[in-house]
């Protein structure tokens, strides 16, 4: 992985508010005083179900869990095309690694066009902001600062 790569895992955390210990543990919704977290190891997914009310009013549920809150369709798919076998730390890096080749942000997110990678990938992530979800988005200038304090280079 290159340090690009790792500081926008890592920037991806900060915005999805799982960068901390329990990032890897974090449920849907998690915050560090909360402590919503999953407690059955890391053999597979928890696909835990939590229910929230969305920007625009309406009750929605998801199963995102994890460092890059990955909903349980998604691991799935992601298990069956990468082999992997487990949810550890290691497998959630690699499919977030893979959802960003995916959406085709891999060049971009390598090179350091943190604008082009944020917005390339803003589909998979609700927290980014380009993001068109219905949730709470965190600004460019911070995830611009969470990537440079990761260690990433912006081009």
């Amino acid at each position: 992985m290159t340090e690009n790569e790792q500081a926008y895992l890592d920037m991806i955390a900060a915005c999805e508010g799982t960068a901390g210990d329990y990032g890897y543990r974090a449920l849907f919704g998690y915050t560090p005083s909360n402590n919503r977290v999953f407690d059955n190891g890391y053999a597979t997914h928890p696909n835990i179900r939590v229910n929230f009310t969305d920007l625009n009013g309406n009750t929605n549920y998801s199963t995102a869990a994890g460092r890059y809150q990955i909903i349980f369709s998604t691991f799935k798919d992601l298990q069956a095309k990468l082999g992997t076998v487990d949810f550890s730390p290691q497998t959630q890096d690699l499919m977030a690694l893979q959802l960003i080749a995916e959406a085709g942000a891999g060049d971009a997110v390598r090179a350091g066009d943190l604008q082009t990678a944020i917005d390339t990938t803003a589909g998979i992530w609700a927290s980014l902001p380009a993001s068109h979800y219905p949730q709470p988005k965190r600004t460019y200038d911070f995830a611009l600062a969470a990537y440079n304090q990761a260690g990433g280079v912006a081009a």
